[in-house]
């Protein structure tokens, strides 16, 4: 799969169109998927999981919001560059060259990446990350099958 399908992949199988902009977005709660693409290897140091270094490429994050302000607010911070790093996509987001999201009211990030899965186009490149609180799922990041 090339750098510009997997855009039009996610936006297929959400059934929306990819997001830059989060005022446009939804303040309900639900799931979303981030697009994140850059051109250098990046170093992964989170505490809870071994020492990676991620190749350049795309990668996809699914997460939830279901507190205040729901999905405008979550992914309105994900898409934000200057932020403390709070959770394991942060460390990814800020080396990020390109940003998308793919928000879904009312989904389940489970199910985002069970659905990613099934196409058999996506993989796990680091298990634990993003899925410290989920007994579902090898994480919650996946990447372009090869």
């Amino acid at each position: 799969m090339t750098s510009g399908q997997e855009g039009n992949d996610l936006a297929r199988l959400t059934g929306v169109a990819a997001c830059t902009d989060a005022a446009a977005i939804s303040i309900a709660p639900g799931a979303y998927l981030i697009r994140m693409a850059w051109s250098e290897p990046v170093a992964v140091r989170i505490a809870t999981l071994p020492p990676t270094i991620l190749p350049a490429g795309v990668y996809i994050y699914a997460g939830s919001a279901k507190g205040p302000g729901g999905l405008r607010a979550r992914i309105g911070r994900h898409l934000r560059r200057n932020k403390p790093r709070r959770w394991h996509v942060d460390h990814l987001s800020q080396a990020a060259t390109s940003l998308q999201a793919y928000p879904v009211p009312g989904g389940d990030e489970c199910a985002l990446v069970d659905l990613l899965l099934e196409t058999t186009r996506y993989r796990f490149p680091l298990p634990g990350f993003g899925s410290s609180d989920c007994r579902h799922c090898v994480s919650h990041l996946l990447s372009p099958a090869p």
